[in-house]
């Protein structure tokens, strides 16, 4: 509706209603989330996080309204008709920008329950967004090196824990984990230097999603695979919110839970490790195939309509 502004306009507009959205939403959410860390009683965390659960799908619902809003974006989305906003799941989705996130929510938005997402634990210290996350339950996670683990080997398995004590409160009412396999966003850099074997894609880490059917498989009822795909090239942040990004294309299939990993040991047990490394392997070469083939049928559409 706006989109007929200059870009730097646009961005500023947007970072405000952004902004606003966050302070809104922050202020209701944070007044119920002192009640839970007060009374930390099943019986009570029940009620509030249902609470907080509108709470943060009303600042999700605000972003899609400023989108819509702000910018004039062709959406192609495919795979949402027959999902449960009851249900409980399990997603996984390749990783390019932080424009991921706000195309993840507005794509699932009302049709799935709120997104959890497993995030870096310095992102705790961010202003208001970081104590949001925290009474939503996100899971923070630290990343060490291999190097960092010799030297201080009591941390090793500690993110695993966290993200079990985490999947542990998301059975409590119906939750969506999501999971960015490939842990960090991609860039060629990053590509290059872990030589990668995928075109598209960075190595996937298989450790989370291993622990999240080990601690609630038998609640999820399907497995969401999403590929994004961004025709004129992964947006930076201050682009889409200058309404830049002209396009975007989500797919989802909607998978079985393979049962075959539920309650799996994916640290002590070295066979069960390898099968769903493998099937992980599996998984990411058949997506890098389908952004192939997703980022050749959008080039072709625009040469027709040239």
């Amino acid at each position: 509706m706006l989109s007929f502004l200059p870009a730097p306009l646009i961005g500023i507009l947007t970072s405000l209603l952004l902004f606003f959205n966050i302070l809104f939403c922050a202020s209701f959410l944070f007044s119920f989330a002192i009640i839970k860390l007060v009374l930390p009683f099943k019986s009570v965390r029940i009620v509030v996080d249902r609470i907080l659960m509108f709470f943060a799908e009303g600042w999700v619902t605000g972003n899609s309204g400023w989108m819509k809003l702000t910018q004039h974006m062709d959406w192609d989305v495919k795979g949402v008709g027959d999902l449960n906003y009851r249900g409980w799941y399990l997603v996984n989705s390749n990783h390019q920008s932080w424009v991921d996130i706000f195309v993840l929510q507005h794509v699932f938005g009302g049709k799935i329950p709120l997104l959890k997402f497993f995030l870096k634990h310095e992102l705790i210290w961010v202003p208001i967004m970081g104590l949001a996350w925290w009474a939503l339950d996100f899971p923070f996670m630290r990343r060490h090196s291999e190097a960092y683990l010799k030297k201080y080997p009591e941390q090793r398995g500690k993110d695993l824990e966290t993200t079990r004590k985490a999947c542990e409160k998301f059975a409590l009412i119906p939750t969506s984990v999501m999971n960015f396999l490939e842990g960090t966003r991609f860039t060629t850099g990053k590509h290059a230097r872990q030589q990668s074997p995928y075109r598209h894609l960075l190595k996937p880490k298989a450790g989370g999603i291993a622990l999240a059917l080990n601690a609630m498989g038998d609640r999820f009822q399907a497995f969401l695979n999403v590929t994004i795909v961004y025709p004129e090239g992964a947006p930076s942040f201050w682009d889409f919110l200058c309404g830049r990004m002209k396009r975007v294309i989500v797919d989802v299939q909607t998978l079985p839970i393979p049962q075959q990993f539920v309650g799996g040991d994916y640290q002590e047990d070295a066979q069960f490790r390898a099968a769903i490394q493998q099937w992980v392997h599996e998984l990411w070469l058949e997506k890098d195939a389908q952004i192939d083939r997703l980022l050749t049928a959008s080039t072709t559409l625009a040469l027709a309509n040239k």
